[in-house]
């Protein structure tokens, strides 16, 4: 990171950048603290109170000693550097997040350590490490103020508690609001051990032994030192500063002025170069680190192992994933270090990937509008001690991991994928914390220390003496810590040694310093190779944090070690890729997801719509022309060396768990490096400073000679040798850049491209007025707006793709997987816009939230009859849907639909399921533009700056959402597939004859994908029924018959009418036949084929139907009989008869190509319109002899009984001669398929017998081993002219071998077929 740095002198290559120190400003004394106070103005101004009258009262409720002070930054050095300019308000805010806090003797003053980081615009990033300790107030106006306050408090308590002792917090929690109870939480600045954390909070703060007394009572203030650096070397930065600060409050002076060793890490200490380790010296012992190589996973120094320690490895590995779908992470914690270790732990955990979007692992106070944010982001809160997680009221949590980290839990958004492998992946972590003796279930095992020490919750525990005294305990090979780095600083050092000399005429006893080398000696030899413990704990806890990386790093390169192959690479230069990178399709999803293991698919689906996943397929793409991106350059040679050792290609599609194979070696590299010491730095040296200054005084930090820290040396050889390669390498950059690109043009498009689907990475932390707020809120709608038009243009373009697919043109781009995710991350945006700039939060879900607060206003104002939607909606109602009424639709409707769907538990469920349903019935967003017409409701419940109030942005989000009426989903009725729905059916007999009444009983079954109906009896001349059943799903066949009974017992159907009453959609069952005894072809009952009904306006009469008629669109209506179509001159020619047959048998191919759940209907493959039977069914009427004999029709099925009958005469006569050998146990199958078809009873007509007749044999495999026995039977001369299809034996050959390709796949037919055939 640091080498991109640019900047002059020796900066970039400097290990520290700044040495800061911040706390009271006794000049100014105690100030509040200003950020409170702009937090409670906008607080004010979200209750719609007036914030100036606010801002003038302060607020006595709290007792002084809780409440939060300005601190301020009383020094930094140097006083800038270019490369990394010195922010001062964000290092104030994120050195002290909560202000100055102030303790008596009587409270816990332990030393507390934070890291913090700051992201720059261009999304690097730099580094804080601060140590908080507590320092004796000594200034009289100070203790006065403090005094003075405590009276005031006291007077506000009691006068409070006179009044109405019920509501003495009144002010502070009667509100159920989002940020009030965030407040709360954040309000109090105490430590966990604190003696005052009694419940009561804010209430209990006027018992005695809690108040300030400036006589009795020594009054501290908290200071803090912080290291601002280039790099995360969180061990070595926190041991240099804890050594500072022991070398504040020792008994006896430092051996050098601090000066000496702040000057040396700022100017001396340069950073270690890559595959290199670094000593430098502290105060009292010696400090090392080691940078990783160029070909090694890049620095991450925060201790994984106590990220795991604190929320156990299946928590983490489900926390991952979330952050790997670019959820909206919430990270809470009283502890501001352990924010940080698992905010950093996770995001180093995602490499080859970056976290591209808000990124605030410490959220100071102020910025607490930041949670309302409809953006993804990792962000850390933190809490005060005993605060209920459930009143933390959140803005928006419909898809918020809320992780509570000092509890170990974690509570997940609903829905989402499991990581690939995961059972397998969590038990290798378990099995590498385990040899590092950690528990994976979290909390530490009792087989070895954890590997935790590092961090403050250790320092927690090391409060009591007995516990220091034991890691003192010389007997433990532990030597007392000062003792002995004071030891080792001081052998054999030159310098040091005349320092002792001086420390000796100046009254240090030395003498025990001979005691101790001779104890150290001694013990020597039992410790490890003689390095003290705490180098052997941090080198335990970097081979864990390198062991545990490279196993996250391992299941990545595994996954994705083809993806180069479907990188789309299509332009000519870097120019032309940047100014069309929007429009350009980078990588081939649909094909990278058809090579994965079923498994995978669910989680990667969502994972490559990332904003992660797209930059980094971007950083690819740009390695054409500028060198690598250093983590895509690790990544790929990773995954070339795995193409070295093992050929993936058997492997391809499997989902066995390969174990990571670098543990060992990577752990050796950190050990040589840490063992063996590449560079050492400068010793810290005396510096040319004034005699007087900065006079030791224990207990108190100096104040430092500024003159002496302003500027480095000038002769210092690394920096100018390092600075020199430095330029050198942007010279070269430079030069390369002006051959491709003008460098300025090149930096825009750059950023443009970077910043692609991205909002701010991060808030500002200086100026934060309510204009900087409000025009935060404006980038943040300007990002929701670009996001939804690309979304429902992603969406339109791949389901138009598909049906392109469909209607033959080209190949699809689009799987059922891949639709839902991105149906699934439409909802989640949704969620966001809705809960952007809510005024009070109520439900998890923002949107589910307007649509109640809309129903109980509609239902109040009893207005839905003449509400102006349903009118709408009836014109919407399509001319094809005759006999059906129309169907009242409005946004109360659906909701209830939706309430009254027993299996959807939660407010976010039942938001998701009410915006597929809307989408599948094309009104999404019609309803949204109902929902919003609302506009004192808008007001009520949205903030001035939301999305929803800014007009011009909320009406083109509602075009873009109409622009999804252009296809069909079916995205509601696939995936709630266990609700009852009430369906409506309709038949519709031909008018014009006089039989459209029949005396005879009615019956009808109703089949889909999903199952059937059952039969159902129709009340006699009544001819529509409303029934329910259990989501059918897309219906497929309509079985329609009658008992035959009474007089008029013929019925002549025209088609049958089926509609479903949640989603609108309606089916057609076109019959055009007779159904009775003696007339057309005797059947009283017939299977019907659906077609789906398209509603079309009438201007868009013209747009075919589409789905679930996988076909083309049919060309004619319903024929009657393609017998009586023969006598009728428009016979089909033999080139079209073989061309259906050969399309009806590719269609079915085709759909057993596709995966499983998106096949749709073979029925309607099999049945419908083009389908395998319409086909046979025309080449068996192909020359068949003249329909009428005896005025009497004559049907196929006939020739198949007269061949039957033949067959079984010539059998008992024991004539088969005729019929060659082979055919013999066809003509047997053949006998007994058409014998079983004629004994069920089931009056289904010759055509129908047929139609089951090709389906059977479909299935069984029979089909092309029947053909040849029709065409070669005797019979079939007396039945078929000489030019018939069927005589000529090539066509016969040729149509048996198109047959036998479906031999290849297993053919299942609807129970309405099948049922009572005994076979």
């Amino acid at each position: 990171m640091s080498a991109t740095m640019s900047g002059s002198g020796s900066a970039p290559c400097r290990f520290a950048h700044y040495f800061i120190i911040c706390g009271i400003d006794n000049e100014t004394g105690l100030e509040p603290d200003a950020l409170a106070a702009l937090y409670q103005w906008l607080e004010a101004d979200r209750q719609g109170k007036d914030p100036e009258a606010l801002a003038a009262g302060e607020n006595f409720d709290q007792s002084p000693l809780k409440r939060t002070f300005k601190s301020k930054v009383l020094a930094h050095y140097p006083e800038n550097i270019e490369c990394n300019p010195f922010d001062q308000d964000a290092v104030n805010m994120l050195c002290m997040p909560k202000g100055l806090s102030f303790r008596t003797q009587r409270d816990s003053r332990t030393p507390q350590f934070h890291s913090f980081l700051i992201t720059r615009e261009d999304g690097s990033r730099t580094y804080g490490f601060v140590h908080t300790f507590y320092e004796e107030v000594t200034s009289p106006q100070i203790c006065s103020a403090m005094q003075t306050l405590h009276q005031m408090h006291q007077a506000e308590h009691n006068a409070s508690a006179h009044n109405c002792p019920s509501s003495s917090s009144s002010s502070s929690s009667s509100s159920s609001s989002s940020m009030d109870s965030l407040a709360s939480s954040l309000d109090e600045v105490e430590s966990p051990s604190s003696t005052s954390s009694s419940q009561g909070g804010r209430r209990s703060c006027g018992c005695s032994g809690e108040g300030y007394d400036s006589v009795r009572d020594t009054l501290y203030a908290s200071k803090a030192m912080c290291l601002i650096t280039p790099m995360p070397f969180m061990h070595a930065c926190k041991r240099f500063l804890s050594q500072i600060h022991r070398a504040v409050i020792s008994h006896q002076p430092p051996p050098l002025p601090l000066e000496s060793y702040i000057y040396n890490i700022l100017y001396e200490v340069p950073l270690p170069p890559p595959g290199r380790s670094l000593k430098f010296h502290g105060v009292y012992e010696p400090i090392m680190c080691q940078r990783p190589g160029v070909g090694e996973l890049p620095l991450a120094d925060f201790p994984l192992g106590e990220a795991f320690r604190l929320l156990g490895v299946e928590n983490l590995v489900q926390l991952f994933t979330c952050v790997l779908l670019e959820m909206q992470i919430l990270l809470y914690s009283q502890d501001y270090q352990r924010l940080m270790v698992v905010a950093e732990g996770i995001t180093t955990l995602l490499f080859p990937f970056q976290w591209q979007h808000v990124y605030v692992p410490i959220l100071p106070a102020s910025l607490l509008h930041f949670l309302d944010a409809p953006v993804p982001y990792l962000m850390g809160l933190q809490s005060k001690d005993g605060t209920d997680r459930s009143k933390l009221e959140l803005p928006q949590e419909a898809n918020l991991c809320f992780v509570d980290v000092d509890n170990h839990c974690i509570e997940l958004p609903e829905d989402f994928p499991q990581f690939p492998n995961k059972t397998e992946f969590i038990q290798e972590l378990s099995e590498v914390l385990l040899s590092y003796g950690l528990s994976p279930e979290g909390g530490n095992t009792s087989s070895e220390p954890a590997v935790s020490t590092q961090t403050s919750t250790l320092e927690k525990e090391l409060k009591s003496t007995s516990l220091r005294e034991l890691v003192d305990d010389r007997r433990n090979g532990n030597l007392g810590g000062e003792a002995l780095d004071m030891l080792e600083l001081l052998q054999g050092n030159p310098t040091l040694e005349r320092l002792q000399a001086l420390a000796k005429r100046t009254g240090v006893k030395v003498a025990r310093l001979e005691t101790l080398a001779a104890g150290q000696k001694a013990v020597g030899d039992e410790s490890l190779g003689g390095r003290p413990p705490v180098e052997e704990e941090e080198l335990r806890n970097a081979k864990l944090n390198v062991q545990l990386r490279e196993v996250f790093a391992a299941r990545f390169a595994t996954m994705f070690a083809d993806y180069e192959s479907f990188v789309i690479q299509n332009s000519p230069d870097l120019e032309s890729w940047l100014t069309n990178r929007e429009q350009m399709h980078n990588f081939d999803k649909a094909s990278f997801l058809s090579d994965q293991p079923e498994p995978y698919l669910p989680f990667l689906s969502h994972f490559i719509e990332t904003q992660m996943f797209a930059t980094f397929i971007d950083n690819k793409i740009m390695s054409q022309w500028e060198e690598k991106e250093p983590l895509l350059r690790v990544f790929d040679g990773r995954i070339e060396k795995a193409r070295l050792y093992n050929v993936r290609a058997p492997s391809l599609r499997s989902s066995v768990y390969q174990k990571c194979t670098f543990l060992k070696e990577s752990a050796q590299a950190i050990e040589q490096r840490l063992r063996k010491i590449d560079h050492t730095a400068i010793h810290p040296h005396l510096l040319d400073m004034k005699i007087g200054q900065g006079k030791y005084q224990q207990g108190f930090f100096p104040k430092l000679q500024a003159d002496v820290l302003a500027s480095g040396p000038t002769n210092n050889k690394w920096s100018n040798r390092t600075c020199s390669t430095q330029r050198r390498v942007d010279r070269h950059r430079q030069q390369n850049e002006h051959l491709v690109l003008d460098n300025d043009l090149k930096e825009k498009y750059m950023q443009e491209a970077r910043n692609l689907g991205k909002n701010l990475r991060q808030p500002k932390l200086s100026d934060l007025s309510p204009a900087v707020i409000a025009q935060t809120n404006w980038k943040f709608v300007e990002g929701l707006l670009k996001e939804c038009k690309m979304k429902t243009k992603r969406m339109l373009v791949e389901k138009m793709g598909r049906e392109a697919v469909e209607l033959g043109h080209g190949e699809a781009n689009i799987t059922g997987l891949e639709e839902n995710t991105l149906i699934a991350s439409l909802c989640d945006l949704l969620e966001r816009i809705w809960s952007h700039g809510l005024q009070v939060k109520q439900g998890k879900s923002a949107l589910w939230s307007h649509l109640l607060h809309y129903q109980a206003r509609e239902e109040k104002n009893e207005m839905l009859s003449e509400s102006p939607v349903s009118n709408a909606q009836e014109r919407r109602k399509p001319e094809s849907s005759v006999g059906l009424p129309a169907l009242r639709v409005s946004v109360i409707q659906d909701m209830r639909h939706i309430q009254n769907m027993g299996e959807i538990k939660t407010d976010v469920g039942r938001a998701r399921a009410w915006i597929r349903l809307s989408l599948e019935k094309k009104l999404l967003s019609q309803h949204l533009k109902q929902l919003l017409s609302n506009q004192a409701l808008t007001k009520k419940l949205y903030k001035r700056y939301a999305f929803l109030r800014c007009e011009e942005e909320k009406e083109q989000f509602l075009f873009h959402l109409l622009s999804l009426n252009a296809v069909d989903y079916f995205c509601f009725t696939s995936v709630f597939t266990t609700i009852m729905i009430p369906y409506r059916a309709v038949i519709i007999p031909i008018k014009k004859l006089s039989n459209a009444m029949t005396t005879s009983n009615p019956w009808l079954c109703v089949s889909g994908e999903l199952g059937d109906s059952g039969i159902l009896q129709i009340t006699k001349n009544v001819l529509e029924m409303t029934f329910d059943r259990q989501n059918l799903g897309k219906l497929t066949t309509v079985q329609l018959g009658h008992d035959n009974s009474g007089l008029l017992a013929k019925w002549l159907v025209d088609c049958v009418m089926v509609r479903n009453e949640i989603t609108g959609h309606t089916y057609k069952f076109p019959c055009g036949r007779w159904l009775g005894k003696g007339v057309d072809d005797g059947s009283l009952e017939r299977v019907l084929i659906g077609e789906f009904v398209v509603p079309c306006n009438d201007d868009d009469g013209g747009r075919g139907t589409k789905t679930p008629p996988l076909q083309r669109s049919p060309s004619q209506i319903r024929r009657i009989s393609i017998t009586s179509l023969t006598g009728r001159g428009n016979k089909p020619t033999t080139v079209q008869i073989q061309e259906s047959i050969g399309e009806a048998v590719n269609n079915i191919i085709k759909h057993f190509h596709k995966p499983e759940k998106e096949r749709g209907s073979l029925t309607v493959l099999l049945c419908g319109e083009g389908g395998l039977v319409w086909a046979l069914e025309q080449f068996f009427h192909h020359g068949f002899r003249s329909a009428r004999i005896f005025q009497k029709n004559v049907f196929v099925w006939d020739f198949y009984e007269r061949i039957v009958a033949f067959m079984e005469n010539a059998d008992q006569i024991g004539d088969l001669q005729e019929i060659p050998e082979p055919l013999g146990p066809n003509c047997e199958s053949f006998c007994r398929y058409v014998n079983a078809i004629n004994n069920m009873p089931r009056n289904i007509g010759k055509d129908g017998k047929f139609q089951l007749l090709v389906c059977l044999g479909a299935r069984d495999r029979l089909l092309p081993q029947w053909l040849p026995l029709l065409a070669e039977c005797p019979v079939i001369t007396r039945m078929y002219e000489e030019n018939a299809l069927l005589r000529d034996k090539l066509t016969v050959s040729s149509l048996v071998g198109v047959l036998e390709t479906l031999n290849d796949f297993p053919i299942t037919l609807e129970t309405s077929f099948t049922k009572s055939v005994e076979l």
